[in-house]
């Protein structure tokens, strides 16, 4: 499935290994121990606030990484980790059973997979047409921006734990050469957390529960119940995900230097089926994450190899409430310092969307759309709606999504049927 890039042992600097290359398995199975590790914290993080069992939706979102992964046929590499866009509807359904809110889960990804079926029977331009660059680049940057301040709000809790991890992070990818370099991130998370354990920044009571843990243990599997007031809130979530998804796939089409237009309906429904699947059994809903995106960013190991061991390393983790409680050790410093890094750098890659399609931001339809968005995402918009709670990334995204194409429309009506982005057709 994957030739081997080179002889599989050394990388030159700037040398990029492509999504079907691989290094030898030592080096790719440490490369995805790095992707679990930018995965796991916000993974199971979601199921904390909404009521899953994290063991059970690590085991999904493993397994809906590899079902992404052969539905896209290995053009796409990405890791389907916990979507942030079901906290709030599912939060707000808090008289409702776990089976009921499930349900809502397994109903979105259904209609994830429609819209996956439409994209792909009807061409991508189906999307491009309410999504163009402008769109999908201002979707990345509110991503990467609007989870800043989860980081800097761990950066602060153990400013020193942080400070180091960020800087080995730091020091490894700019002075570091080799695959120092390239696996920066685990580098620096190892260092902050050996920093924790002397300093005494590791929470005694998880370390507690570390010892009282079982090594092996089957994660808990639910069936789901279908109640309409459950769904209703749910369904806006699609829209977020469709934002998202397309959004990634355009990051990683960017990093990679791929055009990957045509697998953004094969994307859909691959994370349409792997939200289905874990709302079917007891996990949270699934998104590609950007977390990941930017480990590849920061790596430039492109290869898929990777993230089918860290689909594996997640459905073993999930076998093992021993390993879950070791990794829920690492202190919220550590997870600060590094995110702090992988954040910007998602939204800087929203960035390099925009500056490779030459988004035209003196036209005031682009200006005025894209900061209504990126403010409301980056200043967390919250507002509830006939119950329903939708927070900043929700609100960015719609609004991006819905009002370009409005005010685009209005623009061409209002100069006499002269639409100015005609000639600007790439933002």
């Amino acid at each position: 499935m994957w030739s081997v890039h080179g002889d599989g042992r050394r990388l030159r600097d700037g040398e990029v290994v492509a999504p079907d290359e691989r290094l030898s398995w030592p080096l790719t199975i440490g490369l995805g121990v790095q992707h679990v590790a930018a995965m796991f914290s916000a993974t199971v993080l979601v199921p904390a606030l909404t009521g899953f069992p994290a063991t059970t939706t690590l085991l999904f979102s493993g397994l809906g990484t590899l079902l992404f992964l052969v539905i896209t046929r290995n053009r796409i590499p990405s890791y389907l980790g916990s979507s942030f866009a079901f906290v709030a509807p599912l939060v707000a359904a808090v008289n409702e059973s776990p089976a009921a809110k499930l349900g809502g889960v397994l109903v979105a990804g259904l209609l994830l997979i429609g819209v996956g079926v439409a994209v792909k029977a009807l061409g991508v331009r189906l999307l491009e047409s309410v999504m163009p660059p402008v769109v999908t680049g201002a979707v990345v940057v509110i991503i990467g921006l609007s989870l800043v301040p989860s980081a800097t709000g761990n950066f602060g809790e153990q400013p020193l734990i942080a400070l180091v991890t960020v800087a080995v992070i730091t020091g490894c990818t700019v002075v570091a050469r080799g695959l120092l370099s390239r696996v920066s991130i685990l580098v620096g998370v190892l260092a902050g957390w050996i920093t924790a354990a002397v300093a005494g920044g590791i929470d005694p009571d998880k370390a507690d529960r570390l010892g009282a843990s079982a090594w092996l243990g089957l994660p808990e599997l639910q069936s789901p119940q279908f109640r309409p007031t459950v769904i209703l809130v749910v369904i806006p979530v699609v829209l977020v995900l469709v934002a998202e998804n397309v959004g990634h796939v355009k990051a990683v089409a960017a990093v990679t230097g791929r055009n990957l237009d045509g697998s953004v309906g094969d994307a859909l429904i691959a994370n349409g089926l792997a939200t289905a699947l874990a709302g079917a059994g007891g996990g949270s809903g699934t998104t590609t994450y950007a977390e990941n995106i930017g480990v590849m960013a920061a790596t430039r190991v492109y290869s898929t190899a990777t993230y089918v061991v860290a689909a594996a390393a997640s459905v073993l983790l999930s076998l093992s409430p021993k390993f879950g409680a070791l990794i829920d050790t690492v202190p919220s410093g550590v997870l600060g310092g590094a995110s702090v890094l992988l954040y910007g750098m998602i939204a800087l890659v929203g960035v390099r969307i925009w500056q490779e399609n030459r988004v035209d931001f003196a036209e005031p339809v682009n200006l005025t759309v894209v900061a209504v968005a990126v403010a409301a995402g980056v200043g967390n918009l919250t507002v509830t709606l006939g119950g329903m709670t939708v927070d900043g990334i929700g609100w960015g995204s719609i609004a991006v999504v819905a009002a370009h194409p409005l005010l685009r429309w209005l623009r061409r009506r209002g100069r006499g049927g002269s639409d100015l982005s005609a000639r600007r057709p790439r933002g």
